[in-house]
């Protein structure tokens, strides 16, 4: 399977067969590279990192990920560039394009990254925009996959804010891969009826399921993954009151992980994009009550959350050595046993 020269704006743009393909490609370079073998996939290649929004685990996964395999990364904070400014989208991205092997955008328009992808003429990486996030739901995928040894048939119920980037890229994500998805979220928070319509005629074609359902004690019976997000998104702070009031009643806790039915046998997990607010937090958040997610949640042996956060680095290098060397899962597995 070549994916050579390919970007990766939305979960979308990768067929059921390359999606599983990249994540059998992330699992060889994770195993390889905690066989202490750094490659030189990525040697002399560079990468410009373009951040609009502020970040963790994305920026030091990118980073990492080009460095194991012998490249560069170059981070591009919004504020050093002329991006929207002085200079158009279109004309940066062009500039940047005979410069630099691949672009990497995360920020806060799809718009923006879709100009870079077409007007750059090099592979362009969506690390997250107010629309999709599809490095992350690689990410999770890999998480779900190791913990079960298969994706097809596991049921995940997340619970919050159903229409923001983390819930519609893992609709898709889980839909391809075969998976029951329930998006429990309020009426007010609902996905968008094309998105979910095309998420459910994905999940016909792989024997997955993609319900929107209200009610938690409905959504969670049977669930494997319970995964939760921050109940406000960047960009969204002034709606912090109306959303803490819409979101309480989905606040994950070990009463709601109970409502499995899945926890006393060990099979269930519970997953969060991160950063979370949980327990852990200053008194103000706190008293706020805009903990997505109790302590007792987040600190316990069936929380992946940084597992999950370490699986961005390998899912980020699996998508630059694929569009970038072309290298296949089969090929990183023969550098482990040379």
């Amino acid at each position: 399977m070549d994916l050579r020269g390919r970007s990766l704006l939305t979960v979308n743009d990768l067929s059921n067969e390359e999606m599983v393909y990249l994540l059998d490609l992330a699992a060889a370079l994770k195993r390889r590279r905690r066989a202490g073998i750094r490659g030189r996939l990525l040697e002399r290649l560079h990468i410009a990192m373009i951040f609009e929004k502020t970040s963790t685990r994305t920026r030091c996964a990118a980073s990492v990920a080009a460095g194991d395999e012998g490249g560069w990364a170059d981070y591009l904070s919004a504020s050093e560039l002329h991006l929207g400014k002085k200079e158009s989208e279109s004309d940066t991205a062009r500039v940047l394009g005979r410069m630099y092997d691949g672009i990497f955008f995360r920020g806060f328009r799809q718009r923006t990254v879709e100009v870079f992808a077409t007007r750059s003429g090099v592979p362009v990486w969506n690390g997250l925009t107010d629309d999709w996030h599809p490095t992350q739901a690689l990410a999770d995928l890999m998480t779900v996959r190791e913990r079960f040894g298969r994706l097809a048939g596991l049921k995940l119920t997340y619970l919050g804010d159903g229409r923001n980037n983390v819930a519609r890229s893992l609709m898709l994500g889980c839909a391809k891969a075969g998976m029951v998805f329930v998006n429990c979220t309020p009426p007010e928070l609902v996905p968008r009826p094309d998105l979910v319509d095309a998420a459910r005629e994905i999940a016909e074609q792989t024997g997955g399921a993609v319900s929107v359902v209200p009610d938690p004690a409905e959504a969670l019976p049977g669930a494997q993954v319970v995964y939760t997000d921050v109940w406000v998104s960047m960009g969204e702070e002034a709606k912090q009151e109306q959303r803490i009031a819409l979101l309480r009643p989905y606040q994950v806790t070990l009463a709601r992980i109970r409502e499995t039915g899945n926890l006393d046998s060990g099979e269930v997990i519970f997953l969060h994009c991160l950063p979370a607010l949980h327990d852990e937090q200053t008194d103000a958040t706190r008293e706020q009550g805009a903990l997505e997610v109790t302590d007792d949640v987040f600190e316990a042996p069936f929380s992946l959350v940084f597992d999950q956060a370490e699986n961005r680095m390998h899912t980020m290098k699996a998508i630059f050595v694929a569009a970038l060397a072309g290298v296949s899962p089969k090929d990183v597995e023969a550098e482990c046993r040379t």
